[in-house]
């Protein structure tokens, strides 16, 4: 990460803006700020951008329909932040496509955190079927293959049966690692959470549903249409197909 990876802040108060970006700044980002999504989409227009941070609560019009139209137009990713902090926005901001999301007022090195989470899983989804291929043979020990799929655990990269990639969030990878290295056993929510996030996470019980339901949208792109992913009512899911450390004969 360098000044060349350039980020957005999008929010309608200065001191905030100003606040985040001299963080940033001093661990190698260049940050631009934004006042609201007019003036996003003005940037946008201007210059390339690796990321964008977007506040939910403006006025006039909100971050979660500035989310909805940087979608539409296949934007950067984007990390929500609210100080509302409500399980609703969380979840239709992770519905609509927002890679992360923090209640105000976070830790900056939080952010920091996340921001650099995100950035590397979009250099990851950058890389050419040849490069993921290469980086594969590199690391045999963490291939795991399950119904045609191979994931590559030290890569993070996906590749469905006909060996296309397949893009993954860095919390859809986490919950997918989780799933195929306990398969056929019946994980919780609260399992799922830990295995996935953390011990210490603060990410709840209708995050781990949203996200599932994104991954097995994910999964249904392959030629093989089996059930995946099961829901246990009342308990969680399971990971239904076998996993094996090397290709099917």
């Amino acid at each position: 990460m360098n000044l060349t990876t350039r980020i957005l802040i999008v929010d309608d108060d200065a001191g905030i803006r100003s606040l985040v970006a001299s963080f940033l700044e001093k661990h190698g980002l260049q940050v631009d700020g934004a006042s609201d999504p007019a003036q996003m989409r003005e940037r946008l227009a201007q210059a390339d951008y690796a990321l964008v941070v977007l506040d939910v609560m403006m006025p006039g019009e909100d971050g979660l329909s500035a989310l909805r139209e940087l979608q539409k137009i296949g934007g950067p990713p984007v990390i929500m932040l609210s100080a509302v902090g409500t399980d609703i926005d969380r979840i239709v901001g992770l519905e609509i496509g927002a890679e992360d999301y923090l209640a105000k007022p976070c830790n900056p090195r939080e952010l920091l955190a996340r921001i650099r989470t995100v950035l590397r899983r979009t250099a990851n989804a950058a890389s050419t079927p040849a490069q993921a291929s290469d980086a594969a043979r590199e690391a045999p020990a963490t291939l795991l293959y399950f119904a045609g799929w191979r994931i590559d655990l030290e890569t993070r990269l996906l590749h469905d049966p006909t060996s296309r990639l397949v893009d993954l969030s860095d919390g859809e990878f986490r919950l997918l690692r989780a799933l195929v290295q306990h398969p056929r056993r019946v994980l919780t929510r609260d399992q799922l959470v830990q295995y996935a996030l953390g011990a210490d996470n603060d990410s709840y019980d209708r995050a781990i549903d949203v996200q599932i339901s994104r991954l097995r949208r994910k999964l249904a792109s392959g030629e093989v249409k089996a059930e995946l992913i099961r829901t246990v009512r009342n308990e969680g899911y399971m990971f239904m197909p076998a996993v094996t450390r090397t290709p099917a004969a």
